[in-house]
């Protein structure tokens, strides 16, 4: 959801902030997996690969762990065309007491909107694994939720060259189907190797919880939709641009409302609208 235009005439940049990395990130490190291309299953995560969780127990109303996520607060479009304003108050980002974390895009009473964006950079970022959550995204023209992360090292290399992996985009108007993507240095927008996975009765994603993943190698990103496997990317994707993915990449969670690509709220969209986040958990390969 960086800078970058879509696969169709509209255009999707997505601005991203500068990030002052604390020391002592967490970094996980994991050897090369064997590829699942040609298989419609994605290698089974096992309990004792799990190396990092966050599965969002609390009470209701409380705020998601402060040590583990940071808040992008702000307006101004995001580079997008987006209408919403990122906060870190609870009514836009809160524990449901059910073991979830609730993303809300909100119309406030003067016309505008608001919304959250949370963010793992300089707190915890994998380099390597399954990257996993279990989501129920939520629905409506304008409405834009995305589970994605940056590399690292964008506060110092600029977006594009510090890659984007997109694990699930999904945009209101195409409720039944989610999009995977790469981007890096000669490959942003556009040109980003893309994917699209549709539901397979043709329903909305937003009508249930579904674990949207990646399996991450050296050299190799496959994305998964509930164990399905739709896409898989490797070195020889990039035209001989640098793959700049192996590195520590950090995990981000938003909902954003309008922009050039997911287009704006209409007469059809009822606020709020949540993203419901069961759990986010990395996986050794």
């Amino acid at each position: 959801m960086m800078i970058r235009t879509t696969r169709s005439t509209a255009i999707r940049r997505r601005r991203p902030a500068l990030f002052a990395l604390a020391a002592g990130v967490a970094v996980l490190a994991v050897g090369a997996t064997s590829a699942v291309s040609g298989t419609a299953n994605a290698p089974k995560a096992h309990a004792e690969n799990l190396v990092w969780s966050q599965d969002f127990d609390g009470a209701a109303g409380s705020a998601p762990d402060g040590n583990v996520w940071n808040f992008e607060t702000g307006g101004g479009g995001w580079g997008n065309g987006e209408l919403q304003n990122y906060t870190d108050s609870r009514a836009n980002s809160e524990l449901d007491g059910n073991g979830n974390l609730v993303i809300t895009a909100r119309q406030e009473g003067d016309g505008s909107y608001t919304s959250a964006r949370l963010t793992t950079a300089g707190k915890y970022q994998p380099q390597y694994g399954r990257v996993e959550a279990r989501i129920q995204i939520p629905r409506g023209q304008g409405i834009w939720p995305a589970f994605w992360m940056l590399g690292g090292d964008i506060g110092s290399n600029p977006w594009p060259g510090s890659g984007e992996i997109d694990i699930m985009e999904n945009v209101g108007f195409e409720p039944h189907r989610v999009h995977g993507t790469i981007h890096g240095p000669g490959y942003s927008g556009a040109a980003g190797p893309t994917s699209t996975y549709q539901h397979p009765q043709g329903w909305s994603f937003a009508d249930d919880f579904h674990t949207f993943a990646v399996d991450w190698s050296p050299g190799r990103i496959a994305w998964s939709v509930d164990g399905n496997v739709y896409s898989e990317r490797t070195t020889a994707d990039t035209n001989g641009n640098p793959w700049v993915f192996d590195k520590p990449f950090f995990i981000i969670l938003n909902v954003a409302v309008g922009g050039q690509w997911p287009g704006y709220p209409d007469g059809t969209t009822q606020m709020p609208q949540s993203m419901k986040v069961d759990y986010v958990r990395v996986y050794s390969n």
